[in-house]
């Protein structure tokens, strides 16, 4: 805890409100800060100490993206099969669905931003830390299929783990599966834009996660492929501090711009305006 933030805590105890005393903190995981979980929360999970980025699941990505009551989902019902009979992968997948409400890793769906249609999807990290399976990598691929077919931008809200070991060799073929889908809609003349929360990592990012026409950041979130250990054991050197996050991304050329969550929706229809997308008349 920073010398700030232990008087700013020790201020609130002395002062013996009931509210304090039973008040909830949370723990920056950059920084260290803590703060109010009830004030976090109207914050979006934004620490106003560093400025971390923390997680957020796709309903509540979308409700502070697009605009309201205007979100189409696509393939609700798609679920994962256990295609190399992993132990306890069925268990597991049931268990999930009855916790999050949802039916695999990743949102997807046709929506407005500012009165700008997009398709638009959102990976959950509640969901299997949001591995990319058979589910996701097929739903993002009829998404940019949808995309290309009716002429509409795509923006992906990545955040993941990498590809789901317990699919196999399965997992590993929606790397080329998304990418292919990629390729044919900026062939088409799409406009794909990706947005790289906390974390993405692993095969996410070696596939459509680092494929954008644009590719923004929110602040202090780790980007990257394999994890800081297993780099520095291989390459016997030590790592700098800021290694791998958005930052020291944008600084090496990885990401074009870091934006701020409460300023990502304006930023995003600001993009769709300067490439020619307009809101519909009427």
């Amino acid at each position: 805890m920073g010398l700030d933030n232990f008087f700013d805590v020790v201020k609130k105890r002395l002062s013996g409100s009931a509210e304090d005393d039973t008040a909830v903190y949370v723990k920056c995981p950059r920084c260290q800060y803590q703060i109010v979980q009830e004030r976090f929360e109207e914050l979006h999970r934004v620490c106003p100490h560093c400025n971390y980025h923390g997680r957020l699941s796709c309903t509540e990505r979308l409700a502070i993206t697009v605009d309201k009551d205007s979100f189409h989902e696509f393939d609700s019902n798609m679920i994962s099969c256990d295609p190399i009979q992993f132990p306890e992968y069925t268990e597991k997948q049931e268990e999930l669905r009855r916790e999050t409400g949802l039916k695999d890793a990743v949102v997807t769906g046709v929506a407005q931003i500012r009165g700008i249609s997009a398709v638009v999807g959102v990976m959950d990290s509640r969901y299997m830390m949001a591995s990319m399976g058979s589910v996701v990598g097929e739903k993002i691929t009829r998404a940019f299929e949808y995309a290309t077919e009716h002429g509409l931008p795509v923006i992906l809200f990545t955040a993941s783990g990498g590809a789901r070991m317990q699919e196999g060799i399965v997992s590993l073929m929606q790397m080329a599966k998304t990418s292919g889908a990629v390729k044919y809609h900026s062939d088409n003349g799409g406009l794909y834009i990706t947005v790289l929360t906390d974390p993405t990592t692993g095969g996410v990012t070696a596939s459509f996660a680092s494929l954008g026409d644009v590719i923004i950041a929110e602040p202090k979130v780790l980007i990257g492929f394999a994890g800081r250990r297993v780099i520095e054991s291989t390459i016997r050197q030590r790592l700098p501090g800021d290694f791998q996050l958005a930052e020291f991304m944008q600084e090496h050329g990885f990401v074009d711009m870091i934006v701020d969550r409460k300023k990502m929706r304006s930023t995003l229809a600001h993009l769709l305006k300067l490439h020619g997308y307009a809101p519909k008349e009427g």
